[in-house]
């Protein structure tokens, strides 16, 4: 077997793949003797059908699929033993189509194209300086978190007379023009009306000031005009809305209103677990440190979107950016058009170059990702999971660890959470390399740096 590379230029080359029959013939004729001693013909016992049989039968298609191995073993061991640095993967060359005849030929000739990447030369040092911008805490802030957990921890309560924030429970049935029942109507027990989701204000009139056992007349197919929540209401298709005339007779059963948590020894222990707050001074202290925790990740983000771009505009090499766009349309056919991997390349050709930056900075200064780095990365991300979709904060380590280890037995989980890993050592290597000014600024000027 020989395998060649020509460089088109420095950053794109064909590599030549040309096999022989020596490289093929021994794996072919083993994988048809296998064949004939498994083989069931009629008129021959098993192990004695005649090996020309068998190689008529079947030698076409494992002469193709053994011919497919040994072109990607080659080209594989080809790229790794000349160190070859390639973007995407190797694609046929649009002038070198194969086309071969595997009842007669016996070399087989493949041409592939390469896109290589560029030497980087990004070296981070105390010249590259950024502003970590540490957001003040005031009081408007706390009051929006504080509205946020009373919100969260509040709950219904029955009232005796429905106002514009309430819930209603109702029993509703439909009626006609003339306010009669239909018969073999719409018919629905305990209907829950939100009163503040009617927009209209000459519709909502008759929801306000109502009491429990009060009945009334109301068009609801006007009340609610979007068809998906009137749908909901009524319990009916969402096509069938178009078919009623809208009026309901409905008697109200009970009237709640959502009242927010009062802030007290309870709310603390909901909030914080039990006995960790006692005292107003300790909630304030407390809510701080979540606060500044929170600020100081939105900090974070800005400072590694400054840290990327700054980086990403140093590079200054060129890409093989033709091959580049051609291997994104091989890969993603049926997923995504021309035009819309043409609409996204600038995006594409930025995320590569942070990538190449990336595996660079990781290279001279033997960053890598273990496998306590990997585990320790996902029992964060499981905290995480748990505390937002459960509200579970404490969550005992040996749980968080079982629940860790099955996701980085899913290659892509793995994978993803490498990627992430790497990504932020390397984020922490530049920070304590390059010079970080720490800048205190409000939200509201923070907010506007976001928008450019």
């Amino acid at each position: 077997m020989n395998v060649t590379r020509e460089k088109t230029d420095e950053l794109n080359s064909t590599v030549k793949i040309k096999i022989e029959k020596p490289d093929y013939e021994d794996r072919v004729n083993n994988i048809l003797k296998d064949y004939r001693r498994k083989a069931r013909i009629d008129g021959f016992r098993p192990g004695m059908v005649p090996f020309g049989l068998i190689s008529k039968m079947y030698r076409k298609p494992v002469l193709a699929e053994e011919i497919n191995k040994i072109l990607t073993e080659s080209i594989s061991k080809f790229i790794v033993d000349e160190k070859l640095h390639i973007l995407g993967e190797p694609l046929p060359n649009d002038e070198h189509k194969p086309s071969f005849d595997f009842d007669r030929d016996e070399t087989f000739e493949f041409v592939f194209d390469i896109g290589l990447a560029p030497e980087v030369d990004i070296n981070v040092s105390q010249k590259d300086k950024f502003t970590f911008y540490k957001i003040k805490i005031d009081e408007k802030i706390r009051s929006e978190y504080i509205d946020n957990y009373t919100s969260r921890l509040g709950s219904f309560k029955d009232i005796e007379a429905s106002n514009d924030k309430s819930m209603l429970t109702v029993d509703l049935v439909q009626i006609d023009n003339d306010g009669n029942i239909v018969e073999n109507g719409i018919n629905v027990e305990d209907a829950k009306i939100s009163v503040q989701s009617i927009k209209d204000d000459k519709l909502l009139a008759p929801f306000i000031g109502l009491k429990t056992g009060d009945e009334f007349q109301a068009n609801l197919k006007k009340t609610f005009p979007n068809n998906t929540e009137l749908s909901g209401l009524l319990k009916i298709k969402k096509e069938e809305v178009e078919l009623i005339n809208g009026e309901f007779k409905l008697k109200v059963k009970s009237i709640s209103e959502f009242v927010k948590a009062e802030i007290n020894q309870e709310f603390y222990d909901k909030l914080f677990g039990k006995d960790t707050v006692k005292t107003e001074e300790e909630f304030t202290a407390k809510l701080d440190e979540i606060i500044r925790s929170n600020l100081d990740r939105e900090g974070d983000y800005k400072l590694q979107f400054d840290l990327r771009d700054f980086y990403v505009k140093k590079f200054k090499k060129d890409l093989p950016e033709a091959f580049l766009k051609r291997w994104l349309i091989e890969v993603n056919k049926g997923k995504y058009t021309e035009d819309q991997i043409e609409k996204d390349f600038e995006h594409f050709i930025e995320d590569l170059k942070w990538q190449l930056i990336k595996d660079k900075i990781g290279k001279d200064n033997d960053i890598k990702v273990t496998e306590e780095d990997l585990l320790e990365y996902a029992k964060k991300y499981t905290q995480m999971q748990f505390a937002q979709y459960y509200g579970i904060t404490d969550m005992p380590d040996e749980h968080l660890t079982n629940y860790a280890q099955e996701m980085l037995k899913k290659e892509e989980e793995r994978r993803n959470f490498a990627e992430k890993k790497f990504e932020e050592k390397i984020i922490e290597f530049i920070r304590q390399t390059a010079k970080i000014e720490e800048k205190e600024i409000s939200s509201e000027k923070f907010n506007k740096l976001l928008e450019k």
